[in-house]
């Protein structure tokens, strides 16, 4: 068809000859690419990965020193000023001492199950981890929600470890 017509009159709009269209898809199908890299090579902690209990902001165990709960035996908060990034997330340190120890270990100062608390990853709900409700086993830190549930999960400690190691693979993307 050459042009378009209406009851009122006819119009100027033609269609586009088909070089045109050609490379109009051309010039789609460059920005649906460029779209397509940007979003891959997105750094990983302008992402909010699911299967890491952050803020908002990205902060990591609110805040908390996660080093701290095995240098000083309980939680301390960690300075603004002294940060590390790792997996998508930003940890704060108590002293430039814990970060050291961090940077040459993370894995072993990190949360079980990115810091969802324990008891519910055993029950497969991903909630909150509460850094102030914690237990080391084994060497793993363990967080939960409040005191009341803490109490149930101590109850039976090694069948809710189980559990929530069964359950966590299913549930951590969620």
């Amino acid at each position: 068809f050459k042009g378009l017509s209406s009851k009122t009159g006819s119009s100027n709009f033609k269609t586009p000859p088909d070089d045109y269209r050609h490379q109009l898809l051309g010039i789609t199908r460059l920005f649906v690419t460029l779209a397509f890299a940007m979003i891959v090579a997105m750094p990983v902690h302008a992402i909010n990965l699911p299967e890491l209990n952050l803020s908002k902001t990205g902060l990591a165990l609110r805040g908390v020193d996660p080093v701290s709960y095995f240098v000083a035996g309980e939680p301390i908060q960690g300075r603004k000023d002294i940060i590390h990034e790792y997996n998508g997330g930003t940890y704060r340190f108590s002293s430039s001492d814990n970060l050291e120890l961090f940077k040459n270990n993370p894995d072993a100062h990190l949360p079980a199950f990115g810091g969802y608390f324990a008891y519910g990853t055993a029950v497969k709900t991903k909630v909150d981890g509460d850094p102030f409700i914690w237990h080391i086993v084994d060497d793993q830190l363990y967080l939960n929600i409040n005191r009341s549930v803490d109490r149930v999960w101590k109850r039976n400690v090694p069948k809710y470890l189980r559990d929530a190691n069964k359950n966590w693979p299913t549930i951590k993307f969620k």
